[in-house]
């Protein structure tokens, strides 16, 4: 499998990314990742929309939850043109959990734990610990790739305010 040569690391330590790093003009590829019930969702079941990728490892960290919370709140502003993908290795019913008690109600979340199809694909696989990198990737209506984040630290929040302000360009 292909690594990516984005420098990033895990508390301090860096880590390898497996699949093809993911660049600003790519066509981005259709994946296939699991929704909170159990069902299939690929990437063109959202064609004709800007979407907004928010990859983090776990939704059982700090770090991770203000990522969701911050993307549920600005994913009510940016209207119906518009959709955030939420998407980890944790389990489906992890992340149901977490979105029913935290009230992440605007947000798509979903599983890439059973294929890591999406995360080989778009180059966030962390090789040590099968978790996602965190980042952002922000694709315009046809699917072309706008904006890329891979936070350097993973333990760090992503910039927010630049993947926002990418995906507004594209609306």
């Amino acid at each position: 499998m292909e690594k990516n040569n984005s420098k990033v690391t895990f508390k301090g330590n860096p880590v390898t990314l497996i699949g093809k790093e993911t660049k600003v003009n790519d066509k981005a590829v259709d994946f296939t990742v699991l929704n909170t019930g159990l069902q299939e969702v690929k990437l063109s079941d959202y064609d004709g929309k800007v979407k907004i990728l928010s990859l983090f490892p776990s939704i059982d960290t700090g770090i991770c939850s203000k990522q969701a919370h911050a993307f549920n709140k600005e994913a009510s502003n940016l209207g119906n043109d518009v959709v955030i993908l939420a998407i980890s290795n944790d389990l489906p019913f992890a992340l149901n959990r977490f979105c029913g008690a935290e009230g992440i109600d605007n947000l798509v979340t979903l599983s890439d734990h059973k294929t890591l199809d999406f995360s080989t694909k778009y180059g966030f696989l962390i090789e040590e610990l099968r978790l996602l990198a965190r980042g952002v990737v922000v694709l315009d209506k046809e699917n072309i790739v706008r904006y890329v984040e891979y936070v350097k630290e993973v333990t760090t929040e992503p910039d927010y305010e630049s993947a926002v302000n990418a995906a507004k360009q594209y609306i």
